[in-house]
C-alpha cells in the first residue's frame, strides 16, 4: 500500500506531462497502480468499506436476501470465485451477450450484496463476465474451492439454506438464468386419422453437477413444480419441466431470459 503523499506525487508527475512509465520510474510505483489512481484520485476511506456479515465475530444475515438467493443461483450455474493479488478475490459470473436483461439483473444483484465494491462488465467472446473484487466473496460463497464445481461436493451452509427456503423462486430463477432456458417443443399426433402438430413450452435446466441439480429439483419439489430427468449419453444432465400447470408456475415466477 502507498501513502497519500506518494499517490499525490505520482499523479502530479502525470499531470505535468510525464508518461506512466516515467512517473513509475521516478516514484517506484507500478504503472498499473498509477493508472488506477487516475480513475480514483482519492483513496477510499476505510469507513466506506462494507463489513462482511458472515465473517464478523457475530455473523448476521446477508441482505437483501432475495438478491442473494438469485445471485447464489447464478454463481452455482456460471460463476466462480478466484484469488487475486493482496488477499482480494474476484467473483465472475458469465452472462451471454444474447441476454442483456440478464446481464443487468446479475450486475444489480452483485451491487446490492456488496454496495461498496465496484461492479464491472468484462467483454469476452459471446459473453460478458460480471466481475467484482472483494476480500469477502469466499465468506459469501463457501462453495468456493479448487477445481470445477461438478468435481467436488456442493452443499449449502445452514444460513444459505435458510435464505433459499425463504426465497425459493429467486434461487430457481438464478439457476435457470445461468444454466437453463424456456423453449418451445413440438410433437406430432394422429387425431381422427389426421396427423397434427402440437407445440408446448418447456423449461430446461442442464448442469453436470449432481449436487447442483439436486438443489434445483429439491427446490422445485418444495414449490410443487413437477419435473423429470432427461438422460444425455447415459447421464442425467438435463431436468425438464413440461407439465402445463408447472410451466405456468415457472412462467409466473421465472419467465424466459431476455
Amino acid at each position: 500500500m502507498y501513502d497519500l503523499a506518494t499517490r499525490t506525487h505520482a499523479l502530479a508527475l502525470v499531470a505535468q506531462g510525464h508518461s506512466l512509465s516515467s512517473a513509475s520510474r521516478r516514484t517506484g510505483v507500478s504503472r498499473a497502480a498509477i493508472r488506477s489512481w487516475q480513475i480514483r484520485p482519492v483513496p477510499r476511506e476505510p469507513s466506506r468499506a462494507e463489513p462482511c456479515p458472515r465473517c464478523a465475530p457475530a455473523p448476521t444475515a446477508v441482505e437483501p436476501s432475495p438478491a442473494y438467493a438469485y445471485l447464489l443461483g447464478l454463481y452455482l450455474g456460471d460463476g466462480c470465485v478466484s484469488a487475486a493479488p493482496r488477499g482480494v478475490y474476484a467473483l465472475r459470473i458469465a452472462c451471454a451477450d444474447a441476454w442483456p436483461g440478464l446481464i443487468d439483473a446479475c450486475a444489480e444483484a452483485v451491487r446490492l450484496i456488496r454496495p461498496a465494491n465496484k461492479v464491472m462488465r468484462v467483454q469476452a467472446q459471446g459473453c460478458q463476465y460480471v466481475t467484482s473484487y472483494s476480500k469477502h466473496w469466499p465468506c459469501l460463497f463457501p462453495q468456493h474451492g479448487p477445481g470445477k464445481k461438478h468435481e467436488r461436493p456442493i452443499v449449502l451452509a445452514r444460513w444459505q439454506r435458510e435464505i433459499v427456503d425463504a426465497h425459493p423462486w429467486e434461487f430457481v430463477r438464478g439457476l435457470v438464468h445461468s444454466d437453463g432456458c424456456r423453449a418451445t417443443n413440438w410433437t406430432v399426433r394422429t387425431v381422427g386419422g389426421v396427423r397434427k402438430r402440437y407445440e408446448y413450452p418447456r423449461y430446461w435446466f442442464t448442469n453436470v453437477s449432481d449436487d447442483i441439480r439436486r438443489l434445483y429439483t429439491d427446490t422445485l419439489d418444495a414449490l410443487g413444480v413437477e419435473w423429470k430427468h432427461c438422460d444425455r449419453a447415459g447421464r442425467r444432465y438435463n431436468v425438464s419441466v413440461a407439465r402445463r400447470a408447472s410451466v405456468a408456475l415457472m412462467d409466473a415466477h421465472v419467465g424466459p431470459k431476455h
